[in-house]
């Protein structure tokens, strides 16, 4: 399947809010879905100034990564700060290190998100002591600190 650039520039972007961060607002174009991709997600992704791509977190089977085509930020990996710009990349394999990106830059942050499509997945978000269990289509999140041990 081939999008052009014509075709994706005219797709309507879809503006987001992250249940977990209020702050966490971007709007996406899944390339993937409209190219039918079914086992991995591929997003052009805006993040407007002063917002952030989603909430701190990692994932227990799923991998994902970014690259970035505009913009400026700061993407926080585990407790390390790293400054990124057009053409840098960051992987996020499965290690349980978390991460976000924080646009503290003046204009958008466009960049590539790609990311595996697993039927389950756990997904850790340790500032907020919650976990979200994703299996067969469901998605149910457990606030870790009520949880039984």
């Amino acid at each position: 399947m081939y999008l052009s650039a014509k075709a994706i520039a005219a797709m309507q972007a879809i503006r987001r809010t992250h249940s977990l961060n209020d702050q966490a607002i971007r709007s996406g174009k899944s390339l993937g879905d409209v190219a039918g991709l079914k086992n991995i997600g591929v997003h052009w992704v805006s993040l407007e100034p002063g917002h952030q791509s989603t909430e701190y977190h990692f994932h227990h089977f799923e991998e994902e990564c970014i690259y970035v085509l505009s913009g400026h930020a700061t993407a926080l990996l585990g407790d390390t700060s790293i400054s990124i710009g057009p053409g840098d990349f960051l992987a996020h394999p499965i290690d349980h290190i978390a991460h976000q990106i924080t646009n503290d830059g003046s204009e958008n942050l466009i960049y590539l998100m790609i990311g595996q499509r697993l039927n389950q997945d756990i997904t850790d978000y340790p500032k907020k002591k919650k976990r979200l269990y994703k299996y067969s289509g469901k998605r149910d999140v457990v606030d870790l600190t009520q949880a039984k041990k």
